[in-house]
């Protein structure tokens, strides 16, 4: 018996993508705006940005197995 409604996960796999990287590019980009005037600031941005990506492959890559 084939199903009606067959389930449709795309929009779920998108929204994990966007918790996963979304606030990584956001850090990165405001690195990127403040690197002129503050390269201490901008430094410190980058760094958060890689971590969170780091973190966030790792919990939510755990999940989507």
């Amino acid at each position: 018996m084939t199903l009606l409604f067959e389930p449709n996960l795309d929009g779920l796999i998108y929204l994990i993508l966007a918790i996963m990287l979304g606030p990584a590019i956001l850090l990165a980009f405001i690195g990127l705006l403040v690197k002129k005037k503050n390269k201490k600031a901008a430094k410190v941005l980058f760094i958060l940005a890689v971590v969170y990506t780091i973190v966030s492959l790792g919990i939510c890559g755990g999940i989507m197995l």
